[in-house]
């Protein structure tokens, strides 16, 4: 059973028409500049499944500051990066199961060189939140990747 999942753009670069994406664009495998003032970056949402030995992960994008963005940039490859404190952003990633989960208030955390950010969701109040901080069963996790696998993998859609 499949149990990482993720988008290839954050939601903002939907906004652009397609035909000046290559002019106002900037996207990079975990990094994205639209108009050069908007600043996206990837992360992953980790939820713990209790009676598993692996978790539900979704590797999504959010936004960050401009500043925030040249700092990430500038510690692309120091092994200091991990001292960082936390990035704060907007979720821009529509997470499946969870309804509405553009623009939630996060966390990134950088990781060791070579893993991107783990995001952490500092929304109150929304079920990915609670699910991030206290896990779900192996049944609900089953649940969601069937549900996930049904809506964006079903060649009839």
């Amino acid at each position: 059973m499949p149990l990482c999942f993720g988008g290839e753009y954050p939601e903002y670069y939907f906004s652009v028409p397609p035909e000046n994406r290559a002019t106002r664009i900037e996207l990079a495998e975990s990094l994205c500049v639209v108009d050069e003032e908007h600043f996206f970056h990837r992360g992953r949402i980790i939820i713990p499944i209790h009676d598993h030995k692996e978790d539900l992960i979704f590797n999504v994008w959010t936004s960050i500051s401009r500043e925030n963005f040249s700092i990430r940039n500038s510690m692309w490859n120091d092994p200091g990066r991990v001292n960082n404190e936390p990035y704060f952003g907007w979720l821009q990633t529509v997470v499946p199961t969870y309804g509405n989960t553009l623009n939630l208030k996060t966390l990134a955390r950088e990781q060791e060189v070579g893993l991107i950010p783990t995001i952490e969701l500092i929304e109150e109040g929304h079920p990915l939140t609670f699910d991030q901080r206290n896990g779900i069963s192996f049944d609900t996790a089953a649940k969601k990747v069937e549900a996930i696998l049904k809506e964006f993998h079903n060649p009839n859609n």
